[in-house]
């Protein structure tokens, strides 16, 4: 490993990548660069170019199938539709409305690659591709003088709507079941930003991103374990480039992710952005926006500045009145469809242990407001009462009591709630609209008095009988993590997240572990 000794400077060891030839000396540093100065690409680090990683530009493979599917699901239907209702030229009527469907597609990024971590497609997304559709097509009807009866040309258009939804739905169940293209990440930055950002990467499966190296910046040693293949100094060097691409290759890493800090400004990653893109890399520069879901960010210009608007959570509005709708009419469905099994488990619970078959307790909802939350009994009858006595036990460092192997579950109980059916009843509290189906766990009010203000947070929308909590490890989970995972849901929420919350609640069940 090279060794360079840097003026003015803490730092006297390897700087630079390890193992690499040395692209300068310390009279060749590099501190203070003219804008005019003309950017050469790095030529330290050769590399042929049929082995670097490749940069994933390329389109989406599913492009075709998409489009002919928008195509004829569109084309077949409004033909036959426009036939049956003696409409003039129905096919050519038809094969206008599907070219311009896929043009509208197309013009909204329906058939981009998406990014690995860009949210799957929504059914609110073919609902405003298809309105576009109808207002283009009136426009179109107007102009040209057609004949057409309004009320036909809107129920041929519909068939194009389902199939979109259609594919709208299969596109999230198949992001939520498969992991498609890994990235393996170099992070750049500061010891500090680096912990942070590979901790989080490397301890959660959800995403497609892996770090496997790390070049940090300075001279603090980063402590996440992860390989150190170079080193950046302090202030901007000649070799910036040529270390951090040779840490890519040398970790066939196919992205690079630069942690900014005060030594990391924006001169310095422009550079770097230069040589990556130049290298056929991809750059992502990490943002302190964390808690956001990129739905609700909105890149824009203005002054040389890049602008990034974030939209406010969702509180009123079609979204909130449709998800009051769903919890209602689910609810209510729900108790219909599963009052054969709540007759069988009342039995058990009433012949297994004396007491009650519901337990009814007090628990804050939204806006901090107390409700009675039913569930089906899982404990002894008295369990409040001894609960005291099991305070030394607690395994939980948080507000809340969590003890894996609790004395007073009874042995149904323990069944119950491995299954989580002891929670079934909570669809009496979403009908009656104390909780939602989704939302964050509702809390007991001795938890609530030792809320903080970013706890509080949690109860600004209903508590849910299922929830990111849920899916994510259940009572496995720190305290900490249960409240960054509440937080997360109660900025980000959407109804077709929701969704795909509650089909992911069908597996967690099935697995059932964190449940005791």
């Amino acid at each position: 490993m090279g060794h360079v000794e840097i003026p003015e400077s803490d730092i006297t060891g390897p700087v630079g990548l390890a193992g690499a030839p040395r692209p300068r000396s310390t009279g060749s540093r590099n501190r203070m660069v003219a804008p005019e100065r003309v950017w050469r690409a790095p030529t330290t680090v050769q590399r042929d170019h049929a082995e670097r990683p490749r940069a994933r530009k390329l389109p989406d493979p599913r492009v075709p199938f998409l489009v002919l599917t928008d195509l004829l699901g569109t084309l077949l239907p409004a033909w036959l539709v426009l036939r049956a209702g003696d409409q003039p030229v129905p096919l050519a009527s038809a094969a206008s409305a599907a070219l311009v469907w896929t043009g509208v597609r197309a013009a909204r990024g329906r058939y981009a690659q998406r990014l690995p971590g860009e949210p799957a497609g929504t059914v609110y997304a073919a609902f405003g591709d298809w309105l576009a559709l109808v207002g283009a097509l009136a426009l179109l009807v107007a102009v040209t003088g057609g004949g057409l009866d309004p009320a036909t040309a809107v129920a041929a258009l519909v068939p194009g709507l389902v199939v979109a939804v259609l594919l709208a739905v299969a596109d999230r169940w198949r992001s939520a079941g498969t992991r498609r293209d890994l990235r393996r990440v170099l992070v750049v930055g500061e010891a500090a930003g680096l912990d942070r950002a590979v901790s989080l990467l490397n301890s959660r499966t959800e995403h497609p991103y892996r770090a496997v190296a790390v070049v940090p910046v300075g001279p603090a040693v980063p402590g996440c374990g992860t390989p150190v293949p170079g080193r950046l100094a302090p202030e901007p060097a000649d070799d910036d480039v040529s270390t951090v691409l040779g840490g890519a290759f040398a970790h066939d890493a196919d992205l690079v992710l630069v942690a900014p800090g005060p030594q990391l400004d924006d001169d310095r990653l422009r550079r770097l952005a230069w040589g990556m893109h130049d290298s056929g890399l991809a750059l992502c520069v990490l943002s302190d926006l964390s808690g956001i879901s990129a739905a609700r960010v909105r890149p824009a210009s203005a002054a040389g500045l890049t602008l990034l608007h974030v939209a406010p959570p969702l509180r009123r509005g079609p979204q909130a009145a449709l998800k009051t709708v769903v919890d209602r009419a689910g609810a209510a469905l729900g108790l219909l469809a599963l009052a054969p099994l709540f007759f069988g488990v009342a039995l058990a619970v009433r012949f297994s242990s004396p007491g009650p078959v519901f337990h009814r307790q007090t628990r804050h909802g939204r806006h901090n407001r107390p409700f009675t939350m039913w569930k089906f009994r899982t404990m002894v009858a008295d369990a409040e009462s001894r609960r005291e006595q099991l305070s030394a036990a607690n395994e939980s460092e948080g507000p809340m009591f969590k003890m894996r192997r609790d004395p007073r579950v009874t042995r149904i109980g323990h069944a119950l709630r491995r299954t989580s059916v002891d929670e079934l009843p909570q669809l009496l509290n979403v009908l009656r609209g104390d909780m939602s189906l989704v939302g964050p766990r509702p809390p007991l009010p001795e938890e609530v008095s030792r809320y903080d203000e970013r706890e509080l947070r949690r109860l600004a929308v209903r508590p849910g009988l299922t929830g990111l909590w849920q899916v994510s490890g259940r009572s496995d989970l720190s305290w900490q993590e249960t409240v960054s995972l509440d937080l997360w849901y109660v900025d980000n929420w959407s109804v077709a997240g929701d969704m795909g919350l509650l089909a992911r609640t069908v597996r967690a069940v099935t697995d059932g572990r964190g449940a005791y």
